[in-house]
């Protein structure tokens, strides 16, 4: 192998010089891997808005016990029987949403990315990342 600056990196032995790959190919490659980054951090909000609402419905819980002690009887059944039930959407639970989202959408667009990588790239990832590295650090030893 040659100069180890120019390999994908520790987990591959692929030289990426030797990598068939167009600029169009990857630059297609590097916006597929940023969406897909991006669809993690939707996927880490979505994961914020169920705890959060979990959070949320727990306090609830908690004013229809302060609201009974308050002698507040409709108020606090109706809570109880409208509110805290409720799906967050549609009907459905946040968790519901959670595993519908992680288990469908986020699986298959993943699944996806690492197809076109395979073929692309010989499922190196980060390519265009790994390449800038490279061209940095060799520009750092010419000086």
């Amino acid at each position: 192998m040659s100069d180890p600056d120019s390999t994908a990196g520790p987990e591959t032995d692929v030289d990426l010089d030797d990598l068939e790959l167009s600029d169009a190919e990857q630059a297609a490659l590097h916006e597929l891997q940023l969406g897909i980054e991006h669809v993690y951090r939707a996927y880490g909000t979505l994961l914020e808005f169920h705890h959060e609402l979990g959070h949320a419905m727990d306090r609830m819980g908690d004013a229809e016990d302060r609201l009974r002690e308050a002698g507040h009887e409709e108020w606090a059944d109706a809570l109880r029987d409208e509110h805290l039930p409720a799906g967050a959407i549609s009907d459905e639970w946040t968790f519901e949403l959670v595993e519908e989202f992680s288990g469908e959408f986020l699986d298959e667009v993943d699944t996806f990315e690492e197809e076109v990588r395979e073929e692309l790239a010989d499922g190196v990832d980060h390519v265009t990342e790994r390449r800038q590295k490279r061209r940095l650090r060799d520009r750092a030893k010419d000086r």
